[in-house]
């Protein structure tokens, strides 16, 4: 396991307010009141844990294949619905939403290899992320991904903890599948819009890991 360098700051931060917070809390504490410095101490300990696993990178067999798409993110399988996208594609599409609760790994991956045709950011609302207009209201980033199998839209959606969403893509790009697509800090939703007909491979509810299980595959 390593840890994502979206994470150097806010783990710094966090070490060093627990580190304040604890020499305080000693100071003035521990010989009237130990059991409350020690309560301090394990509580602040363990936010910090937190926040450093929060930015974790598991070691994992990725799954690669020129014919499948596969989840961009941690989570569970929220969504699965056929749309109308008015952002790109101006027609139908199959809308496939994970939800990433804080404890799920936050790094996004490439689904598909090829072209990066479109990389917008959007400004917007911090509704909770399974709200049903979260995905067009809410801070959001899109990418829509095309190669020689189809093309697909990308959306990184901030929700009520998320504040900052990292994408790394540009138009014109050209990018492998399950490489770093980009990084959500603190919980949200990652929608995947599909071409109408794709085979879908994943159920409502299911839990899903980011280059690992497919989400799809083209016919």
């Amino acid at each position: 396991m390593t840890i994502h360098r979206e994470g150097y700051k806010s783990i710094g931060i966090a070490a060093l307010i627990f580190g304040v917070i604890n020499i305080l809390s000693f100071t003035f504490l521990s010989f009237s009141y130990f059991w409350l410095a020690a309560l301090i101490f394990f509580v602040t300990l363990f936010l910090v844990l937190f926040i450093i696993s929060f930015f974790r990178i598991p070691a994992r067999q990725l799954t690669v294949g020129e014919n499948k798409i596969i989840c961009p993110a941690d989570g569970k399988v929220v969504v699965i619905e056929e749309i109308t996208d008015e952002e790109y594609f101006k027609d139908k599409r199959i809308q496939v939403s994970i939800f990433m609760s804080p404890a799920n790994v936050h790094v996004n991956r490439n689904a598909m290899s090829g072209t990066v045709k479109y990389s917008q950011y959007h400004p917007g609302k911090y509704l909770v992320a399974w709200h049903p207009k979260s995905s067009t209201e809410n801070e959001r980033h899109s990418v829509v991904l095309e190669n020689d199998k189809g093309t697909i839209l990308v959306k990184q959606i901030a929700g009520a903890l998320a504040k900052r969403i990292c994408n790394y893509l540009a138009p014109g790009q050209t990018v492998k599948q399950n490489e770093e697509m980009g990084f959500i800090k603190f919980g949200s939703r990652v929608d995947v819009l599909l071409p109408v007909g794709t085979e879908i491979n994943v159920n409502l509810n299911q839990k899903v890991q980011g280059g690992v299980t497919v989400l799809a595959t083209w016919k």
